[in-house]
């Protein structure tokens, strides 16, 4: 594969979070100015960490790896765009309510619509599979294999931050 589909890969995906902090800060400011609360304040910067890391990492092992695509690459592709619309569905269902950050504006009836109603973080599902496969795509095993790992770390701390959060702040009847 080569360097420059690579590179316009993992640009894109950086835009597309880039866009999305975009919408959480619009969103954060109206849910503060609704009273929210927010919790996970120290986990988030890894968060931000992990996630810019994993561009970096899956571009610079991608380049070290060379211009010959994995056998499997169309199989990973697959996966990171079967996700994409489970992203759009979990935003577009939390509406004003979506957020990278972990805020709940008291007494505000938890989201049970879309995928929410099947699913507690569909969000964080599609997290799991894009760090997985998208490094997969260009043969970046140790990206995958790495990030992985460490976003089932934070995952686990912020999991169980937010569901703590909604139990203390939202309605959750």
């Amino acid at each position: 594969m080569s360097a420059v589909l690579l590179v316009l890969a993992v640009a894109a995906v950086g835009a597309q979070r880039l866009l999305e902090l975009v919408l959480a800060r619009r969103n954060e400011r109206k849910a503060r100015a609704r009273g929210a609360v927010e919790r996970g304040q120290s986990h988030y910067p890894l968060i931000v960490g992990l996630h810019s890391l994993w561009l970096v990492s899956t571009l610079v092992e991608g380049l070290a790896r060379g211009p010959e695509p994995p056998s499997f690459w169309p199989l990973a592709l697959a996966l990171f765009l079967l996700v994409q619309p489970l992203r759009y569905w979990a935003i577009f269902s939390l509406g004003p309510y979506w957020n990278t950050k972990i805020l709940v504006v008291p007494g505000a009836r938890v989201v049970v619509r879309g995928p929410y109603r099947y699913v507690s973080h569909p969000n964080y599902v599609v997290v799991v599979v894009e760090i997985l496969v998208f490094p997969l795509i260009f043969g970046a095993w140790a990206t995958a294999l790495v990030f992985t790992v460490l976003n089932a770390m934070v995952l686990y701390v912020r999991i169980r931050e937010e569901n703590r959060a909604l139990r203390e702040l939202a309605d959750v009847s």
